[in-house]
């Protein structure tokens, strides 16, 4: 068994933050001192594991990078439900996002890593945004789209509805669900010029969410 698939089943069956690099030589049935002439600590070995799998997020954003001039909406849209299929299909990359969502800690030893998730996070909203700003130029959007609460609503959308799906691979089907929300978001985006947007909340409004339940917040704010 190699060192990775070795830290790959450890990290997932304990958690990368009680799995020493002991224990991840006796399960590789290596030395101790044959990991650190590959990896000089944990964070490394944790993060040459995460580059071996492409994330599902980091895969659709891989898809969209050359936006054609005629079709960014489109290529998002497929680009997002290949991040659904690849969870689903996918052993590795299944195995390696459940312990980069689930099974981290970023205490001192894995600063790195959690560098390293921020900067995926980042680049995958620069380009979810990118794409947003490309439609309203091409006329696909209305020019009110605010385009990083857009690209950050929708990222969240996605990344939650795969944690969801680890967590319980039989509550959903993962790719039908995916596909009508992705659909049903980039529509209420398009949408938004013929409708109208949302009225701020009134003062009102915001203590009600502050100091009330939340079921009778909702309907207080949703009184005109």
């Amino acid at each position: 068994m190699s060192i990775l698939d070795a830290a790959e089943i450890l990290f997932q069956r304990r958690g990368v933050s009680r799995t020493s690099l002991q224990d991840i030589a006796q399960q590789a049935q290596v030395t101790r001192g044959a990991i650190y002439w590959h990896f000089k600590d944990k964070a490394e070995l944790f993060n040459a594991m995460m580059e071996r799998a492409t994330m599902p997020l980091e895969q659709a954003m891989e898809s969209t990078q050359l936006y054609t001039q005629d079709r960014p909406l489109e290529q998002m849209r497929w680009g997002l439900l290949n991040a659904f299929h690849s969870t689903v299909h996918n052993e590795r990359t299944r195995r390696v996002f459940e312990i980069a969502m689930h099974r981290v800690e970023y205490v001192e030893e894995l600063l790195a890593v959690r560098d390293r998730h921020l900067a995926v996070r980042n680049h995958g909203l620069d380009e979810l945004e990118r794409g947003l700003k490309e439609a309203v130029t091409l006329g696909q959007l209305p020019p009110t789209v605010r385009t990083r609460m857009a690209a950050l609503a929708l990222m969240s959308l996605v990344d939650g509805l795969i944690q969801n799906w680890i967590l319980d691979p039989t509550a959903f089907d993962l790719m039908e669900i995916g596909q009508g929300t992705v659909e049903a978001f980039l529509n209420s985006l398009q949408a938004t010029g013929q409708t109208g947007q949302l009225p701020p909340l009134s003062d009102a409004a915001r203590a009600a969410l502050g100091s009330a339940p939340v079921c009778m917040a909702v309907k207080t704010a949703a009184i005109p």
